[in-house]
């Protein structure tokens, strides 16, 4: 940039903010650490960076940064504990959990710093992005730090936060139209356009030579100015964005065909060599553009699919107003709704405690395991596991304003899942870039020695019809639809991630009872001394607080009774009940649990003992009924090679009988704790297999988080796991083997639809090259193609999602 000040020049150069990259002047340059920036503000964030050991920020991207605005007393308001109140997701003594929406966030750096909070402030101590939602989700001490000195942090380093309470009171979001705004003005530019060439394309001569023609060409040529400037901006800036960070996208081939074909048609219409290609231009952009608006339409689709309803088919208890107990679906809870909530059920809302007083885990929400005590009149957050005996509670949101759904996808229960249809496509993606820029080049410079006309058509077809984002769609699109039909059949999966592990399962382990046996169906009879009435009402008000299949279907078995206070009570995993009512102790569940070495188990049926003030009552013998199809299901999945395990904590007084009606390769494993059933998936593992675990959620949950895939089977409670893959209805137990089906068909639906869209490309850059293929028509199969592989795979899909009806 060069100034004439009298006789004197001064050239001033421009220069890149090292932070933020933002083009500036000589004279307003800052040198600090041998480095310039911009201004004051880029250089206070590199500051800080640096004199917390985060300069890697700077490795992952070139100027990664944004420039920090003034903000001197912006967020005051956030002293207001009700404005902090309806921030806050989680408010636990000390602990707070906020979710921040940051627009800046925008590439890895953004996510390395911000997961990296708590290196500059003390006090927080954890931090989550979720880059497609561009939130990160933070977990502060609020003794230490506060939330308004978070967001001033944020602000301080580029990463101002959008804050609006409208947003966080009524859940609306801002909805971005710019695609449907720069799809208009392509099309409005494009239908002028071609309807100004008409006379071109005719070759009308007479009047049309000597008067209008220039000033048609004029007029077409501004006309195509919104079309290329604006409404295929988005390609210049992640083409843009794709150099700057010395990686290669698909929008670099893309933004180049567009910029080479404005110049080349510029050039014609200036020195008369003819009419340029303004309509195929903005044909071009057009077409690309309502491909784009396709897809993000389809992934609406899709996510709209998989709301939290899907996650959840579970229920909970909800108690009438006239004290009654009937199972509830979890997306019917409403606001004032009273829900009975037993021990280790997770609280699945918000709610006020009404009971006196309990124990909460609340582990799964912020990694701290010690129980929280609550009293009555004390605000429960939705993600608390129950300790301790039944309790009551008073909704105060909806189950769509918790965060089970967040729980469900938190990091901690990630399990790291070898996801090769990604790698085949990021390969692809990596190569095809340079590959494709290669060859169009290549046949420009062939072409030019034959037809410069032809060759610039041939690169610019080339650039196009190559695009493989039909590639690019085939594993996400594939797996969501099948997600979606998965979840119609009530399977309900993590994520997409998990159909393909499933794809690899080949060793299946059952918990036994209430999974291959259903806690609704049993024949019960009790053994033993008599008991009265009452000491029969206490039993089931004991059970009543267990969510254990043998404790619900002893609590149904045991006649209707009023239902008695208890003072103590504790549940042994593995082993059962212990409990005071009225100065009277109470023991029920196994042996091991009484502990007597008196009494010996003549044969060995499903046992739960009593005893009451240390005397030995007796016994309820439980005659288990196996749920329908578990002869079938066994057998088929034995046909198709995979290996079948029971895994029970039982006794194996049903060996024989299983026996009789399992493979005789199925392997019977009885008498295992919690942890052994642990030890045992990893066995396992370690051994070669792919391990799908099959429990109730309960005693189960270790051995579901560590198997492969883990599916905890539902009823009618709640027995939600967050550590589990999937949730599956227990009346589609039978379906089992279809569902695996189901996920090795999905695999191989999109290695078809790699195939097909390669074979696609193919086809289009042999036409492309011979110069027989028009940027225009490129520009319409470009996105063709992409609708092409969209309906393959979800017609394949719903072909091969069929059959698990």
């Amino acid at each position: 940039m060069t100034f004439v000040l009298g006789k004197m020049s001064i050239i001033m150069d421009n220069k890149n903010c090292f932070h933020c990259g933002k083009e500036y002047t000589t004279r307003e340059e800052i040198q600090f650490d041998a480095k310039s920036f911009c201004c004051v503000g880029c250089k206070t964030v590199y500051e800080i960076f640096s004199q917390n050991d985060l300069i890697c920020y700077y490795d992952f991207q070139s100027a990664p940064g944004a420039t920090p605005q003034e903000i001197k007393g912006k967020y005051d308001f956030l002293d207001d504990e009700k404005i902090q109140s309806k921030l806050l997701e989680f408010q636990e003594n000390n602990t707070h959990i906020v979710s921040l929406y940051i627009p800046h966030i925008h590439c890895s750096s953004c996510i390395w710093i911000l997961e990296n909070l708590q290196k500059l402030q003390k006090g927080v101590s954890t931090s989550q992005v979720n880059f497609t939602q561009k939130k990160v989700r933070i977990t502060y001490n609020a003794e230490i730090t506060s939330l308004k000195e978070i967001v001033n942090l944020l602000s301080s380093i580029g990463y101002e936060p959008y804050i609006s309470l409208e947003n966080y009171e009524t859940g609306k979001k801002e909805i971005d139209r710019s695609l449907i705004y720069k799809l208009g003005i392509a099309f409005f530019c494009f239908g002028n356009i071609m309807l100004l060439s008409f006379p071109e394309y005719f070759e009308v001569d007479e009047f049309w030579i000597n008067k209008y023609r220039n000033f048609f060409r004029t007029l077409i040529f501004f006309l195509s100015l919104p079309s290329f400037l604006y409404s295929a901006s988005g390609y210049y800036i992640s083409a843009y964005k794709s150099i700057k960070s010395k990686m290669l996208n698909i929008d670099i081939p893309i933004a180049l065909g567009i910029i080479v074909m404005f110049v080349r048609s510029v050039i014609d219409i200036t020195f008369n060599y003819g009419q340029g290609f303004f309509d195929s231009l903005t044909g071009l952009v057009f077409f690309m553009l309502l491909g784009k608006l396709f897809q993000q339409k389809t992934y609406d689709f899709l996510s709209f699919e998989r709301d939290y309803k899907s996650y959840f088919p579970i229920a909970v208890s909800l108690v009438s107003p006239e004290g009654n107990e009937k199972p509830c679906q979890i997306y019917d809870i409403e606001k004032g709704d009273r829900l009975m909530i037993r021990n280790q059920e997770l609280i699945p809302v918000d709610g006020i405690l009404i009971s006196p007083k309990t124990s909460l885990d609340y582990s799964f929400v912020t990694g701290e395991a010690i129980p929280i005590e609550k009293k009555s009149g004390d605000k429960v957050f939705a993600g608390g596991k129950q300790m301790g005996g039944i309790i009551e509670m008073e909704v105060l949101f909806s189950v769509s304003q918790s965060y089970l759904t967040q729980l469900w996808s938190n990091d901690v229960f990630q399990k790291k899942i070898d996801q090769k249809h990604k790698s085949i496509t990021d390969n692809v993606s990596q190569y095809f870039t340079p590959a494709l820029l290669l060859l169009a080049f290549g046949s420009l410079i062939f072409w030019l020695f034959i037809n410069a006309y032809i060759a610039f058509n041939v690169f610019t077809a080339v650039l196009i019809v190559a695009c493989p984002c039909a590639l690019a769609l085939t594993a996400p699109f594939t797996l969501g639809n099948v997600l979606r039909i998965m979840g119609k059949n009530k399977l309900y999966l993590k994520n997409a991630q998990v159909i393909e592990q499933m794809a690899k399962v080949d060793t299946i382990v059952f918990d036994k009872t209430g999974t291959i046996t259903s806690s609704l169906k049993s024949n019960i009879e009790y053994v033993g001394e008599t008991l009265s009435q009452v000491e029969f009402a206490k039993i089931k008000s004991i059970v009543r607080n267990s969510n254990h299949p043998l404790s619900r279907k002893l609590y149904e078995f045991l006649p209707q009774s009023q239902v008695a206070e208890i003072s103590n009570y504790e549940e042994i995993v593995g082993k059962g009940m212990l409990a005071t009512i009225e100065n009277t102790s109470y023991k029920i569940g196994s042996l091991q649990l009484i502990n007597n070495s008196e009494i010996i188990e003549e044969d060995k049926n499903t046992k739960v003992h009593i005893e009451i003030d240390n005397a030995y009552k007796g016994y309820f013998v439980f005659n288990h009924q196996y749920r329908e199809g578990l002869h079938d299901l066994f057998f088929e999945l034995n046909s198709n090679n995979y290996q079948t395990i029971v895994l029970s904590g039982d006794n194996d007084g049903e060996r024989e009988f299983l026996k009789t009606i399992l493979p005789e390769s199925t392997t019977l494993v009885f008498n295992q704790k919690p942890e052994q059933k642990l030890e045992f998936i990893e066995k396992l593992q370690k051994e070669g297999k792919n391990v799908m675990m099959v429990g109730d959620g309960l005693n189960d949950a270790g051995a579901l988080a560590q198997s492969n895939i883990g599916i905890a089977l539902s009823e009618n409670v709640n027995v939600f796991s967050p550590a589990c893959d999937g949730i599956m209805d227990a009346s589609q137990f039978q379906k089992l083997f279809h569902y695996i089906q189901y996920s090795k068909n999905a695999m191989k639906t999109i290695y078809m639809s790699f195939v097909l869209s390669l074979l696609y490309n193919a086809v289009g850059l042999t036409f492309a090259l011979s110069g027989e293929l028009s940027p225009l028509f490129a520009a319409i199969i470009m996105p063709m193609s992409a609708i092409t592989i969209v309906s393959f795979v979800t017609i394949l899909s719903k072909f091969y999602g069929k059959k698990i009806k």
